[in-house]
Parts: structure tokens; C-alpha cells; sequence
């Protein structure tokens, strides 16, 4: 059984719709994402649910503050049992560097948020954030590797050229996934799960294409097969 690639997004406003769905899907085809809706109105006790059923759990709380909050925050995910946790690499080398010292490596994996993929060129020219948003994902992504994080988040449309400058070690989470024909709903920069995988992409999140089908299990048996022919695929070449 090939490891599991897909993170399904819990984004759900309270916790019992979270674990009929979970109940519904695999842990060898799919981890599962507790963003910070679901996590605030449910705390940590739906995390220990979710991992008792067997599922690796990525806590999406991407953390934004200064360095020693950011720190203790990080440390206290890790001991909640998580697979994975994020902070936002916007919130630079000391934050990033207190984070990664906060959970040691090879345990909880500690990745970066570049840019949301929710944000086209002109809310970057709002915040005053210069360049193209490629230039800026790969100018976060090369600080949170020279920090000794894990990985980032990215949008697939950047996991090539970030796969190409930090090797194959360096973790790509991929939101904004949508397969084809699929709406794009609130997302800008999205690709289908074929395309990110072909480019780069180790782990891509995909939630209403899961959570919002009729049969979220075979929906999740799919995109799994769709990955691992592409991986497969790959690997031949």
C-alpha cells in the first residue's frame, strides 16, 4: 500500500460533521486537516478522536507570532501527537528558527505557509509585498528550508520550480487542489491532483471535492488511484 498523499480538509464548523465524515474514509488512503474553524470549536479532544481512529492529523493553525509564542505553541501541537503542523513563514528567521527548536526533527513535521493561495498579484500590491507570487513563494520557501523546517505550503503551480531549488528532501503541501472540471470556488492558483503530482507536489489537501461528494470514500479512492498511476508513471521515467 503506497503511503497515503491526501490530506482531506475537516472544514467544518463543529465536530460531529467532522467525525461522521472521518468514519466514512480510510486511513491507508487519506490523512485529515483540522484547520482553525473546526479547531476552535472543538479544542483538542477531536484531534485525539480523529487519531484514535487511526488517521495522521496535519493541524493547520498556521502560527503567526512573535518567536517564543510561536515556540510554545509549536511544542504543544507536537505534544498533542500530530502528524503535522504549520507556521507562517511571514513571520521570519527568528520565528521560524524558534520554531524549528521547539520540535525536534524526525517527530511532529513542522512545514511553512508561503503565500495563501487564496491571493492573486493585487492583494500582494495591497500588503506592499513586491515581485511576482512565485518570487516571493520561492523567497519564503529557501528561508524556511535555511531554517531547517520540513517543508511549505504551496500552490502546485509553484511546487516545480520549488521541488527543482530545494530537492527532494524538502516537503511540498499543496492546497488548491481541484479535479478537473471541478469548481474553483474561493481558490486563485489551483491545478488538478495529476498536474501537482507531475509537479512536485508530496501532499495535496483537498476538501470539498471529498467532503461534498455523495460518496466521500470512492471519491477518495479515486483521486488515490489518479496519484499513484501518476507516481508510478514518474518513477518509470
Amino acid at each position: 500500500m503506497h503511503e497515503p498523499r491526501i490530506i482531506v480538509a475537516l472544514d467544518f464548523p463543529e465536530g460531529n460533521s467532522a467525525l461522521q465524515l472521518a468514519h466514512q474514509l480510510d486511513p491507508q488512503l487519506c490523512r485529515l486537516k483540522v484547520g482553525k474553524e473546526l479547531f476552535t470549536a472543538t479544542g483538542p479532544q477531536l484531534l485525539e478522536q480523529l487519531m484514535t481512529r487511526g488517521f495522521d492529523v496535519f493541524l493547520d493553525l498556521k502560527f503567526h507570532d512573535i518567536p517564543h509564542t510561536v515556540a510554545k505553541a509549536c511544542h504543544a501541537a507536537a505534544r498533542l501527537g500530530v502528524w503535522m503542523v504549520n507556521v507562517h513563514a511571514l513571520g521570519g528567521r527568528k520565528m521560524l528558527q524558534a520554531a524549528r527548536e521547539a520540535v525536534a526533527p524526525g517527530t511532529t513535521r513542522l512545514i511553512a505557509v508561503t503565500l495563501l493561495t487564496s491571493m492573486d498579484q493585487n492583494d500582494l500590491a495591497d500588503i506592499g509585498l513586491a515581485g511576482e507570487p512565485e518570487q516571493i513563494v520561492g523567497r519564503l520557501a529557501r528561508l524556511a528550508d535555511d531554517c531547517g523546517l520540513d517543508g511549505v505550503v504551496c500552490s502546485a503551480l509553484e511546487a516545480a520550480d520549488l521541488r527543482q531549488q530545494l530537492g527532494e528532501r524538502f516537503c511540498l503541501v499543496t492546497p488548491g487542489i481541484r479535479p478537473h472540471g471541478d469548481s474553483a470556488d474561493d481558490q486563485r492558483r489551483i491545478t488538478t491532483p495529476r498536474q501537482a503530482i507531475r509537479n512536485g507536489a508530496d501532499y495535496l489537501v483537498i476538501g470539498r471535492p471529498v467532503t461534498q461528494a455523495n460518496d466521500p470514500l470512492l471519491a477518495c479512492q479515486r483521486l488515490h488511484a489518479e496519484i499513484n498511476e501518476v507516481s508510478t508513471s514518474a518513477a518509470k521515467h
